[in-house]
């Protein structure tokens, strides 16, 4: 097979290109695929004649020019077969199927008599004979081909849908983050609110944001402008008025006021500049003690749902600061909160694993502080195991819960899907680039000590220490666990599976420190759900502490 490509083609077309163009060589069939400029992006020649792009061109237009769907017949002068490829509905290429010499087909004698006997044309003949067959093996090909095109695009759009609504949260992360860790050394109200706006302004684009408290003057209570950034036409006398527009938006459900003119004209009347608005309240107890307000954004048309989340977050820590009170409560659900989202959605997708994801973190964390209590591990790695070890299974997020559920066994294409979700969840954080030491544990939770597991094959010390020390809180909690498939083992019976894999499917020195350690301790916390025997709190500062490692 002789092939050509263009740096225009990704990585998973390729591989899909090339397994088609394997399958139609084969057969003796060329392969020339063309995107919607139309210009030529792959050829793969079966040696027998590749008819040329130039050549292909003009049917290549026509088609472009008139879209169908399915796979078409071209006879003249060329036998050629065509299939358009979709993406969200549109052309994104199409695949041009020709014989070239091996396309000549050629009648033997006696049935070249018996055409000239009944007066029956040659051609017509050789249609007769191949032609529908040729056909429908073809169209079935390439509308196969077409499914799992449109199948691997939209596993590909949501792997990088994930990915970047992952860098967005992460983004919103640091920045509460720092927000919290400012607290610590902020003497005043106006210095800390001032920091906020500066941060604030650094990740949403706006013409200019203030904040306003309630305070007394002359024993009347009114809104002062405490701290801000840009250009806000909004004096103490509008902030007054702004606030009861904005407590009418709250009594109504809503969880910010948002007002413009650029899909229609404004609910409330605003000074003459402002074109769009945003506002929410700072609220201390039981009680609004200032907003803040954003007007006139500018790297899009107007302020939307995402910002009224990230505007409350932040509007929620300058009220905690001002406070003085939720702080360390409000710091756990910030740092952890959206990655156990993450892995409960995943888990959720089967009864049976809800939670793992939480126990072989915990599981994890537990071998590796035991684990450096007889070889010098890093504080910091204690922490990328918890996190990795609470993300091991992220790329699961990409595998039908039908997959996941099922009772009978696995056919080989099912148990691909499955063993691809650790390059999956790889793929999905090492774009996140503050979470790449995280990425080995994720990657490598499948390997086996002795090489003989996935997805690398690696053996012994190849394999990253994270890795190593999930594969075993992995399977540990796997077996002790129940599954749609099974019943869950007895303690005694896991622990000596371990034993028993000792060197083979887990690291012996990690496999011993696990034994050694205080099983039965360990099996109470997970099993009172990390609440009475083991400190709830203690166990949740592991999420705030590991992520702050991370942010560093």
């Amino acid at each position: 097979m002789n092939s050509m490509v263009q740096h225009t083609v990704s990585s998973w077309q390729l591989a899909l290109l090339n397994r088609l163009a394997h399958s139609i060589n084969r057969q003796g069939m060329n392969l020339t695929v063309f995107d919607t400029r139309p210009a030529c992006i792959f050829q793969a020649d079966a040696g027998q004649g590749q008819t040329s792009p130039e050549t292909l061109l003009p049917l290549v237009s026509e088609a472009l020019a008139c879209p169908f769907q399915g796979t078409r017949l071209f006879d003249s002068p060329l036998r050629l077969w065509m299939r358009i490829l979709y993406r969200a509905g549109r052309p994104d290429a199409v695949v041009v199927l020709d014989a070239g010499t091996a396309g000549q087909v050629v009648l033997k004698p006696g049935l070249q008599d018996f055409c000239r006997r009944h007066a029956l044309d040659e051609k017509e003949l050789i249609d007769l004979i191949v032609a529908d067959t040729l056909q429908d093996r073809l169209a079935g090909q390439l509308d196969e081909f077409g499914a799992e095109y449109e199948a691997a695009d939209l596993q590909s759009g949501r792997i990088e849908k994930l990915s970047i609504e992952l860098s967005q949260t992460y983004e919103q992360i640091v920045l509460l983050y720092n927000l919290s860790t400012h607290m610590k050394v902020t003497q005043s109200n106006a210095e800390f609110l001032q920091y906020a706006c500066d941060q604030l302004t650094g990740l949403v684009s706006v013409e200019g944001l203030a904040i306003y408290l309630d305070k007394k003057i002359d024993g009347q209570k009114r809104l002062v402008l405490t701290a801000g950034c840009g250009y806000v036409t909004i004096d103490s006398n509008m902030a007054d008025i702004l606030q009861v527009h904005l407590a009418s938006e709250l009594a109504d459900g809503k969880e910010a006021l948002l007002d413009s003119n650029v899909y229609g004209p404004f609910k409330y009347t605003w000074p003459a500049n402002v074109k769009t608005i945003i506002a929410v309240p700072l609220i201390g107890g039981d009680r609004v003690i200032g907003l803040m307000v954003a007007t006139n954004v500018l790297n899009k048309p107007d302020f939307d749902s995402t910002d009224i989340k990230l505007f409350n977050s932040v509007a929620n820590e300058c009220a905690v600061f001002i406070e003085n009170g939720r702080l360390f409560g409000d710091l756990k659900d910030l740092f952890v909160g959206s990655l156990k989202a993450l892995t409960n959605s995943i888990d959720a997708k089967d009864q049976y694993t809800r939670g793992h994801s939480e126990r072989v973190a915990f599981i994890s964390r537990w071998i590796a502080e035991h684990l450096g209590h007889v070889q010098e591990i890093p504080k910091d790695t204690i922490h990328y195991v918890y996190l990795a070890g609470l993300l091991h299974d992220i790329g699961k997020i990409g595998v039908a819960e039908n997959v996941l559920r099922k009772r009978g066994k696995l056919t080989d294409e099912e148990r691909a899907v499955i063993m691809a979700h650790p390059r999956i969840g790889a793929a999905i954080l090492s774009e996140i680039s503050q979470m790449k030491s995280i990425v080995a544990g994720v990657l490598h939770h499948h390997e086996r000590f002795d090489g003989k597991g996935y997805p690398q094959g690696l053996a012994g010390h190849e394999i990253p220490l994270v890795g190593r020390i999930i594969a075993l809180a992995d399977s540990f909690d796997a077996m002790t666990s129940k599954r749609i498939y099974r019943d869950a083992m007895s303690l005694k019976r896991a622990l000596a599976e371990i034993q028993k894999a000792s060197g083979t499917q887990f690291d012996p020195d990690i496999a011993k420190v696990f034994l050694d350690s205080d099983i039965d301790k360990l099996w109470h916390i997970i099993q009172d759900g990390f609440i009475e025997t083991w400190d709830y709190s203690n166990f949740s500062e592991y999420g705030t502490m590991a992520v702050g490692v991370l942010l560093r």
